[in-house]
């Protein structure tokens, strides 16, 4: 059997990439819209629960056809207390595989990319659903995949203003300080949820809740907002939905099962099901759905989380990587 190598990126790697928010953007809209095109393999993700500690386990698998051709597997772990150990609370590799062979292609730190994809994702939602002028940002959040949501969207919409809330004042007003840094702009870490939510255009839930608490309100979202909701446990109330004009989603497979999930009761409850969800956003990339279609729309996006997005992004890196000589390369078999 000739020999088999892999190439290896470790954080400090994807760190030295440096690569920039149009090549995430890319990236990952290319991979909604194959999706919508039907030129991909989705398997549902699946959950481990240790049991040992307030945290479990995704595992997401899927595949991409040309130009992509890669299989790919991301395990990431999802543990709230993390912070108090000095770690990330999602910690995680990415394998991708050449779905003819099944021989591996590389192996990649995983934690960065699932922060870039899920802002990513976030961003181009709003691309599509939310209004063109959208000016006013409420972020909900402030650990894990926060920072990306709120620099991509910035850089499709560059708010005039930016609101973000944590639930520990340090986390927010250090989180407020980066993102004011990194931005070149005021963000304000604002004391309470209403502050931060009401009367924003674009509002992005992404608390991390030890158990379902309906925290925000329906009545603070005003009319032609964009709201994406997508927390491990639900801070929404049942009505949030009845207030849209449009239901989003990723991947409707995932998004109708499983225990977690912003959105779980409205999908028990038949909120959300087949007849009411609009569409997935591939299919609105892919141009085969109507994305926003007046200001006075009202929408919502729920996304899960998808294994083609981490597939996707890994293999930008590890193209990029390639070109600039950047990781290590193992021998495997």
């Amino acid at each position: 059997m000739p020999p088999i190598y892999i190439a290896y990126l470790n954080r400090l790697d994807i760190d030295e990439l440096n690569i920039t928010d149009d090549e995430i953007l890319s990236a990952i809209e290319a991979s909604l819209a194959s999706q919508g095109r039907g030129e991909t393999v989705i398997e549902p993700r699946v959950h481990l629960e240790p049991g040992v500690a307030n945290g479990h386990f995704n595992v997401l698998r899927g595949a991409i056809k040309a130009p992509i051709d890669c299989a790919g597997v991301k395990i990431v772990g999802d543990f709230v207390d993390n912070y108090r150990l000095g770690f990330h609370s999602e910690l995680g590799i990415l394998v991708l595989f050449d779905p003819r062979t099944g021989a591996p292609k590389a192996i990649l730190d995983a934690s960065g990319i699932t922060d870039m994809r899920t802002g990513a994702v976030t961003a181009i939602g709003a691309k599509y659903l939310a209004r063109k002028n959208s000016k006013i940002l409420g972020h909900i959040g402030a650990r894990g995949t926060a920072y990306w949501n709120v620099r991509l969207l910035n850089h499709l919409f560059d708010f005039d203003e930016i609101r973000v809330h944590s639930r520990r004042e340090e986390s927010r007003n250090s989180f407020a300080e980066r993102l004011s840094r990194d931005l070149g702009k005021k963000v304000t870490a604002t004391g309470d949820w209403q502050s931060c939510v009401e009367g924003a255009d674009i509002v992005v839930e992404a608390s991390r809740l030890d158990k379902p608490t309906p925290l925000l309100k329906t009545s603070w979202i005003k009319k032609g907002a964009f709201v994406v909701p997508y927390g491990t446990m639900s801070a929404i109330e049942l009505s949030l939905t009845d207030i849209m004009s449009k239901l989003v989603v990723d991947d409707w497979g995932q998004c109708k099962g499983g225990k977690f999930g912003s959105l779980r009761a409205h999908v028990e409850g038949g909120k959300l099901s087949e007849a009411t969800l609009h569409a997935e956003l591939g299919q609105i990339v892919a141009g085969l759905k109507p994305g926003r279609q007046s200001d006075a729309e009202t929408n919502l996006f729920w996304h899960r989380g998808l294994s083609l997005s981490d597939i996707a992004l890994g293999h930008a890196m590890l193209e990029k990587s390639e070109r600039l000589g950047i990781g290590q390369r193992l021998r495997f078999a």
